[in-house]
């Protein structure tokens, strides 16, 4: 009897190679630049006139940047039972989004990522953070300069979600991921404040402490800590942390439940092998015999 790959147990419906990994590690170190370099930078006043165009550069450089991780996930060959759960999953998770947003920082799309996430394994999990918040914009017009920075945010977040420990079972998984989905909620606003803020600094309506070019990381980062607590730790990402814990603990063993029986009927990257067809068996003389009797006795 052939054995099933380590990948099909755990329930991965992508592959990570180690390659792999390496692309996704280096991407992600460039996607984390991108959203905090505004800490590290010291322009001068002569750059400082070009401030306004880091926000489209990397709005154009960073779909790349997903796009290079997406093509190396993929390399290997995606099967049409993941292409499948994804769209599908993609689908419910852009059909649910506009059921919160807008409203006390609600968000309904990401507790379903987490167990998706968790499910299906960490490539997974970053596909389906990209392709989810990529539909769901498409669905309610939400494509702008920040659309792929939410979307490599919340490739993160599925990623984390598979990388979690696996052994972890039972109640204590639903503890688990209902934490882990407060934590992704609180880094989600972060990021995505940090990739706008340093560019507020000149905006007439700026709430909180301004951005201060040249300054110290730590002066700088503390600014930042204020200006968010202020406009969306107690609001959109405290909402959001809610929403995640809420929706993990009620329907999340359900869910885990049903995507589990859909992995394993699936058997992502199960071996498939071909036997030749077995010839018929020749009869034997005592069927031979009955069947000539009854042949004879049939009219």
């Amino acid at each position: 009897m052939t054995t099933a790959p380590e990948s099909t147990k755990r329930g991965n419906a992508i592959r990570i190679t180690p390659r792999t990994a390496i692309v996704l590690t280096v991407a992600s170190i460039a996607g984390l630049a991108m959203f905090l370099w505004p800490l590290f930078a010291s322009p001068s006043p002569e750059s400082a006139a070009h401030s306004g165009d880091a926000p489209l550069i990397f709005a154009v450089t960073l779909p790349f940047v997903v796009a290079v991780v997406l093509a190396e996930l993929t390399s290997g060959g995606l099967d049409a039972k993941a292409l499948a759960m994804l769209g599908v999953l993609s689908a419910i998770n852009a059909a649910l989004r506009p059921l919160g947003a807008g409203t006390a920082g609600i968000e309904t799309v990401f507790f379903m990522l987490v167990l998706a996430g968790r499910v299906f394994g960490p490539g997974f999990g970053f596909v389906l953070g990209c392709t989810s918040l990529f539909a769901s914009a498409l669905l309610t017009a939400g494509v702008g300069p920040w659309l792929p920075f939410q979307m490599l945010a919340s490739a993160w977040v599925g990623l984390g979600a598979g990388l979690l420990p696996r052994r972890v079972r039972g109640r204590r998984e639903i503890v688990m991921l209902a934490g882990y989905g407060v934590f992704a909620a609180y880094a989600f606003g972060f990021l995505m404040n940090m990739w706008f803020w340093p560019f507020l600094a000149d905006s007439e309506s700026m709430v909180g402490p301004a951005f201060v070019p040249g300054d110290g990381i730590l002066n700088n980062l503390h600014r930042f800590v204020v200006f968010t607590m202020l406009t969306s730790t107690f609001g959109w990402d405290t909402g959001r942390a809610i929403t995640n814990c809420i929706a993990i603990v009620l329907v999340g063993p359900a869910v885990l439940a049903a995507l589990r029986r859909a992995s394993r009927k699936a058997a992502f990257e199960a071996p498939i092998t071909f036997e030749p067809a077995q010839p018929p068996a020749a009869p034997t003389q005592t069927g031979t015999a009955a069947s000539t009797r009854q042949a004879k006795l049939t009219p």
